[in-house]
């Protein structure tokens, strides 16, 4: 096999089109670390170009070799499954040879660029309202949930490290979807805590329906808290250490070092409470929405009779409701108005993920603590009455 290499950079998608512009602008940066390697990108879901119209136009400038990698925060269901499944179905039918880097995961570089999100939304502030010490501030991240648990324990720790970095008082860790607690039970517990201020810092890569989420319950729960400073972050975006950590992925690749963490791996391991995932076979669940496009309906708040001002997520519980999303809420999604960036990805295993079968079931399996007070059933309270 020949060996001109092309590099492939596979998105989430969004129906949000600001977030499907700025994941563009981020790929489209992405070619001065590889000057001498074409470089694409598509979307699993909603949005256009899907995936294997940027491989196929790798073929096409003759791109025979081509590095993947996901263009996502953390290893969860899209990474591990649905990504693979499309890259492997591409290259068999095309007899290419296409290797699969891993998440940005938790990187120092990341880390370095958080950091400094949250350091320019406390200048901002200390220069409106004047300073508040570090040590009466409260730190909340906020990451995108999944129904994946060492997914999900990856923005714990990325929280730990800027808490202990920077020296806040205290430090909370919330979600937009799926898992618990949510954004708003977060908050409001963190109202209790007594600190003066509190910065509320999306860890997300782009903007979009639940970026829009965050802040709309921050703005709801500092209405009610008039005492309290809040302080909205902005997410990571194309930040010069994200996309340095991006390249990084993909050279290392070649080096050899591309792979997962995979120590708490749901489908490999018996993880506490996700024992019946262990051994799924890793296949993509997303056909249905490859490539609709960001203006299908429900992209916005504006096309929903249960939200006003922002998307709360709540017809996620609204399932006999006359709704525009005909979705199931056992995936690894936020049912709502946006599939947004997920925090998700996939080891670079040598599972035939086409085939691979351990006699289980291969429909999404039931979140476990999809009941929990603190997580979507937070948000029936703002299911609005016929």
């Amino acid at each position: 096999m020949g060996g001109k290499i092309g590099v492939m950079v596979c998105g989430h998608g969004s129906r949000s089109q600001a977030a499907v512009d700025e994941f563009a602008v981020l790929a489209d940066r992405l070619p001065e670390f590889f000057p001498d390697w074409p470089v694409e990108y598509g979307y699993l879901e909603f949005a256009n170009p899907v995936i294997r119209d940027g491989l196929d136009k790798l073929r096409e400038q003759g791109c025979d070799h081509i590095l993947a990698v996901p263009g996502m925060l953390f290893a969860a269901m899209h990474a591990k499954n649905d990504i693979p499944t499309v890259l492997n179905t591409y290259a068999a039918k095309h007899d290419i040879k296409i290797e699969y880097g891993r998440d940005l995961g938790v990187d120092t570089k990341m880390v370095a660029a958080a950091a400094e999100r949250i350091q320019d939304a406390l200048d901002g502030a200390n220069t409106a309202n004047g300073e508040v010490a570090l040590h009466e501030t409260c730190l909340v991240v906020i990451g995108r949930g999944a129904s994946d648990p060492d997914a999900n324990s990856n923005v714990s720790k990325i929280a730990r490290l800027l808490w202990e970095g920077m020296g806040f008082g205290w430090c909370e860790v919330g979600y937009s979807g799926v898992t618990f607690p949510l954004v708003e039970p977060c908050l409001e517990h963190v109202t209790k805590l007594g600190y003066k201020r509190v910065v509320v810092f999306p860890y997300f890569l782009f903007t979009g329906v639940l970026i829009d989420r965050i802040y709309g319950f921050t703005d709801m729960v500092a209405d009610a808290n008039p005492d309290i400073e809040f302080v909205k972050a902005d997410y990571l975006n194309d930040h010069p250490k994200v996309l340095a950590t991006f390249a990084e992925r993909v050279s290392e690749i070649l080096d050899g070092d591309n792979a997962m963490n995979c120590a708490l791996c749901k489908y490999r391991e018996q993880v506490l409470g996700f024992e019946a995932e262990v051994g799924l076979a890793q296949e993509s669940h997303h056909h249905h929405v490859e490539g609709q496009g960001a203006s299908a309906p429900g992209s916005n708040v504006e096309d929903c009779d249960l939200c006003d001002t922002f998307c709360t997520g709540a017809c996620r519980l609204d399932m006999d409701h006359d709704h525009s999303h005909d979705h199931e809420p056992s995936h690894d999604h936020d049912h709502s108005h946006d599939h947004d960036h997920g925090h998700d990805h996939r080891h670079d295993h040598s599972h035939d993920h086409d085939s691979h079968d351990h006699g289980h079931d291969h429909e999404h399996q039931p979140y476990p603590q999809a009941d929990h007070p603190l997580g979507p059933e937070s948000v029936r309270k703002h299911l609005k009455s016929d």
